[in-house]
């Protein structure tokens, strides 16, 4: 089948065309004539498998005849992050360049300004996240009375990031009579509620089993001791790897995202990071950078997991192994695009073989181990950190107590220091600074007291004193573990006298 056989318009099977697609995917075969009757569509498709097109060309289609007013945009689509949301306008650029269609782009890290600008002129297409656009639609700066058709995409991740509050609100706000595109790797039981409830009798297609893993990528467990082995895991596998044209590396958490790319980058690595906490431009930078060949490296948390169309990716390293089985499958989803082969590789330690399990057990069958396993490895490498060697800690070292000295022994309790401390300053105050391992300095008259290399705090000395004092005599049964309110002196103060 070709996409003449569709029932595109002109307008969009030439710039299909000039973009150098013939056929299209089995999701776009199905998904594209019903939405150009203008029914509702159901689409159950694992990543890369052609989901945008299948509702950006009958879109395009629908909206030439028409024109968009202020305020009022015609069409909206929802994306859960914003490297999706402007990848789905750059594909309204390319696939629309015969049309002079308005779009609108409302995504958070932008300031309001420009996006108010657009929109106050006219958007034909609206591409938003959920949250910037219920902003300006409660701040008065858009209606959605004019949506004719509604797009949700990657529905499974806006569950992920908590934003189905957000999208029941949205469907309630636009009109009844919309049509409603609705796409989703995976459908748990919150999704199906959700398509049950806007959705009407809609076309449901579904081109690939649930959770399933392109053939044309080769998957491999790697093992690795601790958490400070894996770095050094992973430098070994890249420096290994064959035909490594550019790599996208997969953390659990942001903040390993961080710490990992000023690792790769201090061992001279060529690499850049995209994770939630960056501004916007800086995600888009370190994304273009990628895209362009500047960086052949991206280390990333799961916000680039989903739906990202990067070219020609040859390889995918799982630096964590993800907790959420479902997760996988979009990561590796990032290889292996188009028919093209791939290589995802997952570097596993034995705390994550339970996660493993999932897995497997989720995409139905097991992954090969690469290298030696667990049992076989070489000892894990003996880390000593930084503060450790200055405090003289647990380190290489030892500690100051390993290494001898008083304070070898066990640490004195509350009595002890007491006393130790009272001898001490009356052993001073008897045979001078000598005593403290320093030369006494020269009277200035033959009469005057000999100078302390260090005063004694007065105050100090006698509260120490008094404390010895009345320490009274000592208590039976407890040993060395004297609670420290037995040590203290209990003052009897006089009962007050009522005045007559």
């Amino acid at each position: 089948m070709t996409f003449d056989e569709l029932g595109l318009s002109e307008k969009v099977l030439a710039a299909v065309k000039a973009a150098g697609y013939v056929n299209p995917t089995p999701i776009q075969a199905q998904a594209i004539p019903p939405a150009l009757q203008g029914r509702d569509i159901l689409g159950i498709a694992q990543t890369g498998t052609g989901k945008t097109a299948a509702f950006t060309l009958p879109m395009l289609s629908r909206l030439e005849q028409g024109r968009a007013r202020a305020r009022v945009p015609r069409t909206l689509i929802l994306e859960p992050t914003r490297e999706l949301a402007a990848q789905v306008e750059e594909s309204f650029a390319k696939y629309g360049v015969n049309h002079k269609l308005n779009v609108a782009l409302l995504i958070g890290g932008v300031s309001f300004g420009d996006q108010e600008a657009k929109i106050m002129r006219g958007a034909d297409v609206l591409i938003a996240t959920p949250g910037r656009l219920l902003d300006f639609f409660d701040r008065g700066k858009l209606l959605l009375t004019g949506i004719e058709i509604l797009v949700i995409d990657e529905a499974d991740r806006m569950l992920d990031m908590g934003f189905i509050p957000d999208i029941e609100r949205v469907c309630k706000l636009v009109p009844f009579t919309r049509q409603t595109l609705f796409f989703s790797a995976t459908m748990p039981p919150e999704i199906t509620r959700l398509t049950e409830a806007f959705l009407h009798n809609p076309v449901r297609i579904e081109v690939a089993r649930a959770a399933t893993t392109a053939s044309t990528i080769r998957q491999a467990l790697v093992a690795s001791h601790g958490h400070a082995d894996k770095r050094e895991t992973l430098r070994n596998l890249i420096r290994d790897a064959e035909n490594l044209k550019n790599a996208i590396i997969f953390c659990n958490r942001k903040r390993d995202v961080a710490i990992l790319h000023r690792s790769l980058q201090k061992h001279g690595f060529s690499a850049g990071a995209l994770h939630g906490d960056m501004d916007q431009l800086a995600r888009m930078a370190s994304l273009d950078a990628f895209k362009n060949g500047d960086v052949n490296l991206l280390v990333c948390s799961d916000v680039a997991a989903r739906g990202l169309d990067i070219p020609d990716v040859s390889h995918v390293y799982n630096f964590d192994v993800p907790t959420h089985s479902e997760d996988y499958v979009h990561r590796i989803g990032r290889t292996g695009r188009a028919g093209r082969s791939g290589v995802a590789l997952t570097i596993v330690t034995e705390d994550d073989m339970k996660y493993v399990d999932q897995i497997q057990s989720l995409i139905g069958k097991a992954i090969d181990w690469e290298g030696p396993g667990f049992d076989a490895l070489p000892p894990p490498m003996e880390t000593t950190r930084p503060h450790e060697h200055r405090r003289g800690g647990r380190g290489e070292r030892g500690s100051r107590r390993e290494r001898g000295g008083e304070r070898a022994t066990r640490r004195p309790e509350r009595g002890e220091r007491v006393e130790r401390r009272t001898e001490r300053v009356e052993q001073v105050e008897a045979e001078g600074p000598v005593a403290m391992g320093r030369p006494a300095h020269s009277p200035r008259r033959p009469d005057a007291e000999p100078a302390r290399s260090r005063p004694v705090d007065d105050r100090r000395d006698r509260r120490s004193r008094r404390h010895h004092e009345d320490d009274g005599p000592p208590v039976i049964g407890l040993g060395d573990h004297v609670p420290s309110f037995l040590l203290r002196p209990v003052v009897l103060r006089p009962a007050k006298v009522a005045e007559e």
